[in-house]
């Protein structure tokens, strides 16, 4: 491994204003990414090895390099087919039918634009998110920003426990209780470096095998349910929710908190790192740019049909139905709904797809979490340590809840945790516009205008959505004490979201909020009124 370097000088050789507090304090003052000997210091890509793209001199479009740039997108898209993806798509089929999939098809387009900026920002610079971070936040704002994100990750770790210890539930027929299923997810550690040993595309092949296992089980449930093919198609393109009311409208805005991922942002930032490319050529950059985007637009494309299948299998068996329907079928939890009226083989072919999906979730959280303790603080541990640290964290409070109640109290706790990663979206989706709109640090890839006006109004509707996710939840819990409690932090809360939205706009040349240099520049005129008097 290459020696560590101090921040120190990793800020001195990577900024050109000397004082890292100020590097955002002006368009012309924000540090230019360096060269690639430069910051290999510091900092290495997660694999040892590089992917080689093949040279096609001739060709507009060549499927071999398209080949050779196919890994990162599909990484990445396993965080829109986690566990908690997954009870959210179930619940808005129980709730409200085929009526919210055009909900589900503009979160996954917001998506997929949000992670072209990312995976742009990991090309054109040579660094991820939290790399870029560290060099250009102070010091205070850059340690919020990491725990705000490990939050995230933490969160997103314990749904991928509960998905898998209910998955295990239900392949064992109930003899492997819920609190036995949360222990034995501690084997994702070992299953995960034992993995990692094999190599970067073979890794990949692995990831790929996974979200195939997921299609199948998925489809498989589809193709047995038979929905009503016209009732999907108008519910997937016709932006109208008849007879839709607050339950709906929440489970809505929950679609779009479930989909949109804050460390996913960071996550897709350091994977296209893998491939060998010369940023030094414009030409190769480009072509690096346009390739992650085809390859994230096909990888999600084909997440968002796995998460149609889900929702279309539960509202055809669940939609419209009363309690007592579902009662008198003993269809209780959801999950035993496919057993009850699709055969067994569903039942078990579903709890597949779902362990599929934590466990895949379970490798992508931890090399979330690796880039950003990298990234944010410069500091490297090893992967096992890493692993054990997060699934630590996530078990015991989902053990707790396994062991002194029930499935039903593990997805109560599976909402929480999707408003918990609701309240880190801005923590992602401000840094990367404020970045990829940067000339100082994207040169002739940064957003144009439409990029730049387009990222600032799907980053504001984005937080605003789930800020509102969060306003229902914690109305919910009808609790004084909480109430008060929450409008505390909300206030904190929304204050640093301020810092980072003014940094934001002076980085994209609003010089009339640039109050620092304002008062350097002042300082500097009366220091040179006093020379010449």
């Amino acid at each position: 491994a290459a020696p560590l370097v101090s921040p120190s000088k990793v800020y001195n050789s990577l900024s050109v204003c000397h004082r890292p507090e100020l590097c955002l304090c002006s368009q012309n003052s924000v540090s230019s990414p360096s060269t690639p000997s430069e910051q290999d210091l510091g900092f290495s890509t997660y694999y040892e090895e590089k992917v080689h793209i093949p040279e096609d001199v001739n060709q507009m479009f060549s499927f071999r390099k398209l080949w050779a740039f196919t890994g990162p997108g599909f990484l990445m898209s396993i965080a829109y087919l986690d566990p908690g993806n997954i009870e959210s798509d179930l619940q808005s089929g129980a709730k409200a039918g085929f009526k919210l999939l055009w909900v589900l098809l503009l979160a996954t387009i917001i998506g997929l634009l949000l992670q072209r900026l990312a995976a742009r920002l990991g090309v054109v610079t040579g660094m991820h998110l939290a790399e870029v971070c560290n060099r250009q936040y102070p010091t205070v704002p850059r340690i919020i920003l990491w725990l705000m994100v490990e939050l995230a990750i933490i969160g997103s770790d314990m749904q991928e426990v509960i998905g898998c210890a209910i998955a295990l539930n239900l392949l064992s027929v109930g003899r492997i209780p819920l609190w036995g299923g949360v222990l034995i997810t501690i084997t994702d550690t070992f299953v995960f470096l034992f993995l990692d040993k094999y190599g970067l595309r073979k890794l990949e092949a692995f990831f790929g095998f996974l979200i195939t296992v997921m299609a199948l089980s998925f489809g498989y449930e589809y193709v047995l349910v038979k929905p009503d093919q016209g009732d999907l198609l108008k519910g997937m393109f016709v932006p109208y929710c008849a007879g839709c009311g607050p339950v709906q409208l929440e489970q809505a805005v929950g679609i779009v908190g479930a989909v949109i991922m804050p460390h996913n942002i960071y996550l897709h930032s350091a994977l296209v790192k893998s491939r060998d490319v010369d940023r030094k050529n414009k030409k190769e950059v480009k072509e690096a740019n346009k390739y992650f985007f085809i390859e994230s637009s096909v990888a999600l494309f084909i997440s968002f049909l796995i998460n149609v299948f889900v929702v279309a299998v539960f509202a055809q068996a669940f939609y419209g139905k009363s309690n007592a329907d579902v009662i008198q079928n003993l269809c209780v939890p959801q999950g035993v709904v496919l057993g009850c009226y699709f055969g067994q083989a569903a039942l078990y072919i579903w709890a597949i797809g779902i362990l599929a999906a934590g466990q895949s979730s379970t490798m992508t959280g931890t090399y979330s979490g690796q880039f950003v303790m990298e990234g944010f603080l410069n500091l490297r541990w090893s992967r096992f340590a890493r692993v054990l640290l997060t699934r630590s964290i996530a078990i015991f409070p989902t053990l707790l809840v396994a062991i002194f109640q029930d499935v039903q109290h593990l997805t109560g706790m599976n909402d929480f945790l999707n408003v918990l990663q609701s309240m880190q979206l801005p923590f992602a989706l401000i840094p990367i516009l404020t970045f990829t709109s940067a000339t100082a640090i994207m040169n002739d890839f940064a957003n144009g205008y439409v990029w730049k006006i387009l990222g600032g109004i799907l980053t504001l509707i984005v937080c605003a959505i789930n800020i509102y996710f969060v306003v229902v939840y914690v109305t919910s819990l009808n609790s004084v004490a909480l109430y008060v409690m929450s409008a505390l932090l909300s206030v904190a809360y929304l204050c640093f979201v301020g810092y980072l939205v003014w940094h934001c706009l002076v980085s994209l040349g609003v010089s009339c909020l640039d109050f620092r240099s304002r008062v350097r520049h002042s300082a500097l005129t009366e220091e040179q009124a006093d020379d010449d008097s």
